[in-house]
């Protein structure tokens, strides 16, 4: 059964003039690009299977990545259910010379994991740990209202 911690993955992009926009900061559709590939990252850690993009919430952008910065993307899967997994997804630009971030957009996803293009069942995720405790209380606290 894996552990909310399993699920923690980072990953940086540095923004390069072909990213960009008419802005000279990073796209955002390139942006949510990189958002989707992590998080699917995060949800087949839980889910330990391939899974695919069923929901994904209001994205919000704060701020842009400029040209020659890092994204930044971090990812964590936080919830389960029968075949879904819950995931937050935050980037932030990060200086390349500094180490210095700054949160620049956010949003939350729902994956179903698969088999034989089926959704099939997903274990349970451990919240073991301060960290693991920390991460998912903080994206429960912030998650949109749900439907569901």
């Amino acid at each position: 059964m894996p552990k909310v911690a399993d699920t923690h993955i980072v990953n940086r992009e540095r923004v390069q003039p072909t990213h960009a926009n008419n802005y000279d900061s990073a796209h955002g559709g390139l942006v949510m690009k990189w958002m989707d590939e992590i998080g699917a990252m995060s949800a087949m850690r839980a889910a330990e299977q391939s899974c695919v993009t069923a929901q994904m919430s209001r994205i919000d952008f704060e701020r842009p990545v400029p040209i020659g910065d890092n994204a930044l993307v971090e990812s964590y899967a936080y919830a389960t259910g029968h075949t879904s997994v819950r995931v937050r997804i935050e980037v932030s630009a990060e200086n390349p010379h500094t180490g210095e971030t700054e949160l620049t957009t956010s949003a939350y996803a729902t994956f179903v994991a698969v088999e034989d293009g089926k959704p099939t069942p997903v274990p349970d995720l451990r919240v073991e740990g301060e960290k693991c405790k920390e991460l998912r209380e903080k994206a429960l606290a912030e998650e949109p209202d749900r439907d569901s």
